[in-house]
């Protein structure tokens, strides 16, 4: 152990610049037990690529918590109420559950439907980046993007895209581990918006029942072998896709542009190389990308690194970290936006992979792209402020001229 790390993610020094740290522990203590989170931390490319496959670390990692939750005499409330919505999430379940719950979800999410969406999403960034005149890149573009996207995916009408950012705003306040005191109140303004959420999506696949149409949650209800989700999988099924699906293109997008703006020859570049798009998200990706932290629960005993890690334990796979190891990027501080291969991990990796990480990428792919290329004068007009979050990397507001 090295007890002298700083490990604490959530300081106002990891929050603005969390790559130090991680290249800290990377170094000196790559499989380390944090007091503070309590939880053990891997920094390294192979131990966080390999942990995605380690049947020891369960992603069914809600009910731990409500079980620890209740033996303390704390199983009534509001948090306990998020924590069980949470918990039906298809992303905090294990396989079989898991397997099938991907399997059913899998049609919504097939290549020729989200290619399909191109043009769609290139008109929507049109749109908004016709009335941006300047100010927060995050309010005009990277944050109703997303929301936009997937409503429209889901068949919900336009009008409903600032409800829909109002519940993942107070979902998040939960899910990522905000810094601050006021834990009850975050507790319950999630549950009010897990509530209003449900009822609504409950309402919009009672309508898809009787009258089907192109979108994803009518491709949900279908299934060639017989299985169905059922309205309570649904239901879920939309939240988590909501949530997911807005929070992390919301971040992939600011991040992207802001770390254009940090490295001026590479944005010249891009400009210079239009064909470069795709590779330079991936790059953008790795560089900084929307996840920083994901949790596993230990279920049998397993070794990492040389350190034994113990069932009821918790290991936080820093992503942000694996993906600036320098044993498998060369110069993995620097932006290259032509770097090939790029294998980074800022969608997962398995079974466990984003299932959404192909609309993500297009999202911010056309964003990204349009971006650079309608605003020549692009630069930033303050310092940008990061949330002090402990799962995402995300930015208070992106403030630029254009």
């Amino acid at each position: 152990m090295t007890p002298a790390l700083d490990d604490d993610l959530l300081t106002p020094r990891a929050t603005a610049d969390p790559y130090a740290l991680f290249a800290e522990l990377r170094a000196h203590d790559p499989v380390h037990w944090s007091a503070q989170h309590r939880a053990w931390l891997l920094t390294r490319y192979d131990d966080v690529s390999a942990a995605f496959a380690d049947k020891a670390l369960s992603n069914d990692r809600v009910r731990p918590v409500r079980a620890a939750r209740q033996a303390r005499g704390e199983g009534a409330g509001a948090a306990d109420r998020v924590l069980e919505l949470i918990g039906e999430w298809m992303v905090v379940s294990d396989p079989p559950a898991h397997t099938r719950l991907r399997k059913l979800a899998a049609g919504a999410f097939r290549t020729q439907r989200i290619s399909a969406m191109d043009a769609r999403i290139t008109a929507l960034v049109d749109e908004l980046l016709d009335g941006f005149t300047g100010g927060d890149l995050i309010a005009g573009l990277a944050y109703p993007l997303p929301a936009t996207v997937i409503g429209a995916m889901l068949g919900a009408p336009p009008e409903d895209r600032d409800r829909f950012r109002g519940w993942s705003d107070e979902l998040a306040l939960v899910a990522f581990g905000t810094g601050g005191s006021a834990r009850a109140e975050r507790h319950e303004r999630a549950l009010a918006g897990l509530r209003e959420m449900d009822a609504y999506f409950r309402e919009l696949i009672a309508r898809r029942r009787v009258e089907p149409g192109e979108d994803m949650l009518s491709a949900m209800m279908g299934s060639d072998s017989g299985d169905r989700l059922t309205d309570d999988e649904l239901s879920a099924m939309c939240a988590l896709l909501l949530f997911a699906g807005h929070e992390t293109t919301t971040n992939s997008i600011a991040n992207a542009v802001l770390a254009l703006l940090r490295h001026p020859a590479e944005l010249a570049r891009l400009r210079a190389e239009p064909a470069l798009l795709a590779p330079a998200v991936e790059e953008l990706l790795r560089f900084d990308g929307p996840i920083k932290v994901v949790n596993r629960w230990v279920v049998a005993e397993t070794e990492i690194g040389g350190r034994r890690i113990e069932p009821g334990q918790r290991v936080h796979l820093v992503l942000a970290a694996a993906n600036r190891d320098p044993d498998r990027f060369a110069h993995p501080d620097t932006v290259d936006l032509a770097r090939s291969p790029n294998p980074h991990v800022a969608f997962g990796k398995g079974i466990h992979a984003c299932i959404g990480a192909q609309l993500a990428r297009m999202e911010t792919r056309i964003a990204v792209g349009r971006v650079v290329e309608r605003m020549p004068g692009l630069a930033l007009a303050a310092e940008p402020v990061w949330k002090p979050v402990l799962a995402s990397r995300a930015l208070e507001a992106l403030e630029v001229v254009r």
